[in-house]
């Protein structure tokens, strides 16, 4: 006699800088964070999430898209960085030396 496993819920979530989803479903053991994604039918409210290379996240922790979930999970679905995040603050260390807002040499503040 086989013995069918419980459902469990997890949330997939997918937040722009004006707005956010939360979207929670019920998935089958041994169901991965992508097929949890597919299956809460975000990208319905926003069709520009492609589910080929999108970066997805636990609980801040980035994970792959085969990564199989356990109950209470949240899936995170990341944005594409608009900017390297490197590249902004060495622009930002530059601006401030060319400014004086900075010791040119050590890069401490004034």
């Amino acid at each position: 006699m086989k013995i069918e496993q419980e459902h469990f819920a997890v949330e997939v979530i997918y937040a722009l800088p004006t707005q956010q989803k939360r979207i929670m479903v019920k998935v089958a053991p041994g169901t991965t964070c992508i097929e949890a994604v597919k299956q809460s039918e975000m990208i319905t409210f926003f069709p520009n999430i492609d589910l080929e290379s999108v970066k997805l996240g636990i609980f801040s922790r980035a994970v792959k898209h085969t990564e199989v979930l356990l109950p209470g999970q949240r899936v995170e679905i990341y944005r594409p960085l608009i900017a390297d995040p490197k590249d902004v603050r060495r622009k930002r260390a530059e601006k401030a030396k060319d400014e004086g807002r900075s010791n040119k040499i050590t890069g401490a503040k004034l």
